[in-house]
């Protein structure tokens, strides 16, 4: 594998590189029928993804625009693997609205779960970026904008104060209703991991 790739053309070459039947038909089972797939092992397309977290501006946003689900999740763990860097606050918040921006290249739950814990709980968490963006993500539309809205919390159970899961928990409240199995799913989820967080610190 290449040090670095430094285009979007490079990783785009480089996931058809790794293509393979059985990967694309495992591929096939989660995203929607129409959507382009090129069949890449996840283990491979994150070294792929972590070879070219110092792509340019420009050919990121021709991965988050490209056609096909790889180079996209590709554009979304590269944000992952930024966001585990050390960054000043305004950095952090950055990435966010990188998240938010280009949410609606986002059309599978594993866009969500691999980034949005790092990429937009964590400048929440730290006040880079105000809460309120999970309310507004909690009423979106879009069932994996609401995905996000209760998954970005993770990061409050890993790093934050039980107020901040609690803050978690509320927003999980919120989609209590939902009847969407991708955030009906996240929510339990949450709630499995902030149960666990609050009964390690005493908290029943």
């Amino acid at each position: 594998m290449a040090t670095s790739y430094s285009t979007a053309a490079q990783v785009v070459e480089a996931l058809h590189s790794a293509a393979n039947p059985i990967e694309e038909a495992k591929i096939r089972n989660r995203v929607d029928e129409d959507e382009a797939v090129i069949g890449v092992r996840m283990g491979t397309l994150f070294d792929i993804a972590k070879h070219a977290a110092g792509l340019p501006d420009a050919e990121l946003d021709a991965l988050f625009e490209h056609e096909a689900y790889e180079p996209r999740l590709a554009a979304f763990c590269i944000l992952d693997f930024r966001a585990r860097r050390k960054l000043a606050d305004d950095q952090r918040a950055a990435l966010a609205h990188i998240y938010l921006d280009r949410h609606d290249s986002i059309s599978t739950w594993d866009m969500v779960d691999r980034a949005a814990p790092r990429v937009l709980g964590w400048p929440i968490l730290i006040g880079a970026v105000g809460d309120s963006v999970l309310d507004d993500l909690a009423r979106a539309d879009d069932p994996l904008r609401r995905r996000s809205a209760i998954t970005a919390p993770l990061w409050f159970i890993k790093e934050g104060s039980t107020a901040d899961v609690e803050r978690g928990l509320a927003i999980a409240s919120s989609l209590d209703d939902d009847r969407h199995p991708r955030v009906r799913s996240a929510v339990q989820i949450y709630r499995k991991h902030a149960r666990r967080r609050l009964q390690r610190h005493g908290n029943p």
